[in-house]
This record gives C-alpha cells, sequence and structure tokens, in this order.
C-alpha cells in the first residue's frame, strides 16, 4: 500500500518550485502595486477637493492666471470664491496674456479682484514697476496689489540681502503710488529663509504651504494660500485656493 501510494504521487518537474515561488512574488508585488496606485488616485482626488473649513474661515478665494485657460467666472464664484489674484506681470516686460480678460470677467461675476506681479532678482525694481503701472490700472475697488516673492529658475542672481530690500522698497513705493494703497508680499518658504523680508519690509504678508498653516515669516499671516492643487469646474488644470485670516483685512 505504501509503495502505491508514492508511485500515486504525481512527479514534481524539475524547477517547479522556484517558478511556482516566484509567480506568487510576482502575484503579491502586482497586489502591491495596484493597492499604491489606488492609494495616490484616492491623494489626487482628495488634494485636488480640500479647501479650509469655512466655518474657520469665511473668506476665501483663487489664484489665476493664464494656465487657466478660458476661466469661467460664474462657475469660479459658484465654487465659493469670495475674491481672486490674478497673475498681471512678471518681471520688467512680461504681462500675463488673460490678465486684462480675466479681471473684467471676474469682476462682471461678482468677485472682487487683485493683481500679482511676480518679482525678478535679475532686473531692477524701477523697471519692474513701470511694467506693472503699465499695465494694471488704478481703481478704488481693486484689492491690494500682491508681490509674489520667489526663485525662478530663468534668473540665477542671488543680490544680498540688503540690495534686495532696497530694491523691493524702490518697487512697492512706485506701484502703491499709483495703486493708491499699501500691497501685500508673498514670500515662499525658501525665499523667507533666505532674505527674511518679513522682518525687513513692513507690510501685510500673504505665505503658502498646501494643507498645513505656514508657519514661517517674522508675524502672522493675512492670507494664507491653502491648496495649490485645487481643481474647478469652469478653469483648465489646478488653482491655488486661498483663505483670509478670520477679523483679517487686506483692502
Amino acid at each position: 500500500m505504501a509503495s502505491g501510494a508514492i508511485r500515486g504521487r504525481r512527479p514534481v518537474k524539475p524547477g517547479s518550485d522556484w517558478r511556482s515561488a516566484i509567480a506568487r512574488t510576482l502575484r503579491r508585488i502586482g497586489g502591491i502595486a495596484v493597492l499604491l496606485l489606488l492609494a495616490a488616485g484616492l491623494a489626487l482626488w482628495w488634494a485636488a477637493r480640500w479647501i479650509p473649513d469655512r466655518d474657520q474661515y469665511p473668506t476665501q478665494g483663487v489664484t489665476i492666471d493664464a494656465g487657466n485657460g478660458d476661466v469661467q467666472w460664474g462657475s469660479i464664484k459658484a465654487a465659493g470664491a469670495d475674491f481672486a489674484y490674478v497673475m498681471a506681470t512678471d518681471g520688467n516686460d512680461d504681462v500675463d496674456p488673460e490678465f486684462a480678460r480675466n479681471m473684467t470677467a471676474a469682476r462682471e461675476a461678482g468677485v472682487q479682484t487683485g493683481a500679482i506681479h511676480r518679482y525678478s532678482l535679475c532686473q531692477l525694481a524701477t523697471d519692474q514697476a513701470a511694467n506693472f503701472i503699465r499695465h494694471v490700472p488704478r481703481r478704488a475697488d481693486a484689492l491690494p496689489a500682491v508681490v509674489w516673492l520667489d526663485y525662478d529658475d530663468r534668473c540665477p542672481d542671488r543680490p544680498t540681502r540688503a540690495l534686495l530690500l532696497s530694491e523691493l522698497a524702490t518697487f512697492l513705493a512706485q506701484i502703491e503710488a499709483h495703486m493708491g494703497k499699501r500691497s501685500l508680499i508673498a514670500p515662499g518658504p525658501a525665499f523667507e529663509s533666505q532674505y527674511k523680508v518679513t522682518q525687513g519690509i513692513a507690510r501685510t504678508t500673504w505665505l503658502r504651504r498646501d494643507f498645513f498653516e505656514p508657519d514661517y515669516g517674522a508675524h502672522p499671516w493675512a492670507m494664507w494660500q491653502a491648496n495649490d492643487y485645487v481643481r474647478l469646474s469652469g478653469a483648465d488644470g489646478t488653482v491655488g485656493w486661498n483663505v483670509l485670516r478670520p477679523q483679517g483685512d487686506i483692502r
């Protein structure tokens, strides 16, 4: 009986054990990969929709530029945007091609607007101010202009802090004389770490950090870009989503 039982066993082909082990390992890897893809997809879905609690931050708005295409401002307002900051000028000669249209269409939809200038470390403050003044009209109902301060791959210059603060003060004085109100400054974390602009320039600050309140700057932020990955019906790509500090005023 024992020998018959032995003779009845299915013969094992040489190498089948390691092939089976590899197949099982590959199946496990495939399963893990699917789970990771699902998790990544869920994270992207969540990031595209997350905004801070409106009970905590009642006034919220968007950052828009030409990359958002032909923006449908009625849809942006319906999504909960109380205000919009629109990219206007960059350095001493660039202007966002959609700036004028976006400003007009946003106001017509009942969305309060303000202009952004992206400051360049490679160009003179007076030339940049002339570019801003040439393209951004003075309006009593406009939000204060914002000076966006960050590094740019197109510009390798890294001036001293003293020179940067001096030039920035010149730029602010000129555009504020044109606009009739003080501007906001919006330094990114790395820029602020090197230049400590919020210590050297006495202006209201707009700070940036996705999903968590910013913890940099010399004094509390007035506005926070809380999510740079929001997707809205009515705009191509992603928009920046911003909140105003409760009881704050940037006008």
